[in-house]
């Protein structure tokens, strides 16, 4: 599974996280892999689980969860 970075790195704005966001843009590829690059997403505070939980829609329960997010981020 690919996620475009710049959904991680939108998803690490809304967050709050801004100096994360800039590290993440300098060190993940364009299209990133939850489990190829679980180590560089767990270095961001990422949960590589959480993510593709997000991207699939599983993450929610009555929207206010990941799913919520993943919502708002078009993932």
């Amino acid at each position: 599974m690919q996620i475009p970075k710049d959904q991680i790195l939108q998803l690490l704005q809304s967050r709050g996280e801004t100096g994360k966001a800039q590290q993440a843009e300098g060190q993940l590829p364009d299209q990133v892999d939850p489990e190829q690059h679980s180590g560089l997403l767990s270095s961001l505070g990422i949960d590589p689980q959480e993510l593709i939980s997000m991207v699939s829609g599983l993450g929610g329960k009555g929207g206010g969860g990941l799913g919520g997010i993943a919502g708002k981020l078009g993932l």
